[in-house]
């Protein structure tokens, strides 16, 4: 069985090699969200766009060629392509639904 950790103890000294991989782990985490936010703000005006000139949510052959590009985005770089599909697939997915909260009004 597992022991809580206690948050009164005193910490460990840090390994100064993997404070700085985490560190830039943390940069990377902190720009990763700076993009997504910069991507959904322009997913929501094309989910304005779509709802103003009755366009449909979803655009299932743009959706298939954007998964054929990134997962060969995915094997260049060394990246796992299911895993950078899934990925892809669950940021569609949220948009699909905004786009649709923006034709419901």
């Amino acid at each position: 069985m597992a022991t809580e950790p206690n948050p009164t103890a005193p910490a460990a000294p840090e390994d100064p090699v993997l404070a700085g991989f985490r560190k830039s782990i943390d940069n990377i985490d902190a720009a990763l969200i700076h993009m997504l936010a910069e991507r959904f703000r322009i997913t929501k005006a094309v989910g304005a766009h779509k709802a103003k000139t009755a366009l449909p949510a979803a655009d299932p052959g743009r959706e298939q060629r954007q998964v054929a590009r990134l997962r060969k985005l995915a094997e260049e770089a060394d990246l796992d392509p299911e895993f950078s599909e899934k990925f892809l697939r669950f940021i569609i997915d949220e948009v699909i639904r905004h786009h649709e909260q923006a034709r419901k009004g």
